[in-house]
């Protein structure tokens, strides 16, 4: 399963990893600090992809083995 997870972890981050870049870029009030926030929300989206690949992972290892 944590194959499954490391493989769903890379495409969940990026993806919210661009959510994240999307709003910081389009939000002016955000653009403003834009170089200091980049990096911050990046971060974050790759820690918050962590539990939604496990959660991912399981739920397909147990469609996967039924």
């Amino acid at each position: 399963m944590f194959k499954i997870a490391a493989i769903v972890w890379i495409v969940a981050s990026a993806t919210l990893a661009g959510i994240a870049l999307l709003v910081v870029v389009t939000v002016p009030s955000l653009n403003d600090q834009a170089a200091r926030l980049l990096p911050i929300v990046c971060g974050a989206a790759a820690i918050a992809a962590i539990p939604i690949s496990y959660f991912v992972a399981r739920h397909l290892a147990g469609a996967l083995s039924a």
